[in-house]
């Protein structure tokens, strides 16, 4: 009797074991669904459980679908330049805040318009660096700002280093990405550090080289706020402070059109 019991239980018990991997697993193919890897994605490198957390950081910040119907994204660049991006266009408008230049460009094809201190640049191939130049800072100024957003983008490898903790001791799960055949820069690598409770990105390093040890630079991620329906940070430490956003579904394109 005792016997069967036992059974009875341990056969309960597995069942239970069961329907709990199965529940793991739906969770995780449906968070993945919700946010689907963009083409070119490294998923075979990739850790599943790097892609998890990525999962969640999307849906922290606002969600995937938040993220894809957000269109025009504008904010000034650590006092230096302001940005106002269409991104379903590809839009860019970049207007340095001393007057020392002014930049329209689609960064998918590098067309647009460009002035030097109020004169309209007109030789060729001055216009053709000044594309290149509005590209370059696009990269880098609003990686800066979304970069959150961009866990699984084409040519990225994710790696789940393990739990750490930020500079001000905060626990995390740590990440690192790689960047394989794409953009300007693909031997750069970046740890990001994801709270274990918020799912937000807290703190993130940069090296100019993977194979480094050392990075660069680490700095925070701070001061979270709802723009429109998704989040963004716009401070990474003191002196690093990302000001005027806004985000928004429609506007006048004018400023994208002409400078």
């Amino acid at each position: 009797m005792c016997k069967n019991r036992f059974l009875l239980t341990l056969a309960a018990l597995c069942l239970l074991l069961v329907a709990a991997a199965c529940s793991s697993s739906s969770n995780t193919q449906e968070s993945t669904e919700a946010n689907p890897a963009l083409p070119g994605f490294d998923v075979e490198n990739s850790d599943p459980k790097a892609i998890a957390i990525a999962d969640e950081v999307m849906e922290a910040m606002g969600g995937r679908k938040n993220w894809d119907n957000t269109r025009y994204i504008s904010w000034d660049f650590f006092g230096r330049r302001s940005l106002l991006w269409d991104k379903w266009t590809g839009d860019v408008r970049i207007d340095n805040l001393d007057g020392a230049f002014n930049i329209l460009v689609n960064i998918h094809n590098l067309e647009g318009q460009a002035k030097d201190s109020g004169q309209v640049v007109t030789h060729p191939d001055s216009l053709v660096k000044r594309m290149k130049r509005g590209l370059e800072i696009w990269i880098n100024d609003s990686y800066w700002l979304v970069m959150p957003f961009k866990l699984k983008d084409p040519g990225v490898t994710l790696t789940y280093v393990g739990e750490d903790s930020t500079q001000t001791g905060e626990a995390a799960d740590l990440l690192e990405l790689r960047f394989k055949d794409v953009g300007l820069y693909p031997q750069h690598k970046y740890r990001v550090w994801v709270n274990k409770e918020t799912k937000l990105v807290t703190q993130w390093s940069y090296y100019p080289e993977a194979s480094l040890e050392e990075p660069r630079f680490v700095n925070p991620w701070q001061e979270y706020q709802r723009y429109g329906n998704i989040l963004l940070s716009g401070k990474r430490g003191e002196n690093r402070y990302m000001g005027n956003i806004q985000v928004r579904d429609s506007m006048d394109r004018t400023p994208l059109e002409q400078l």
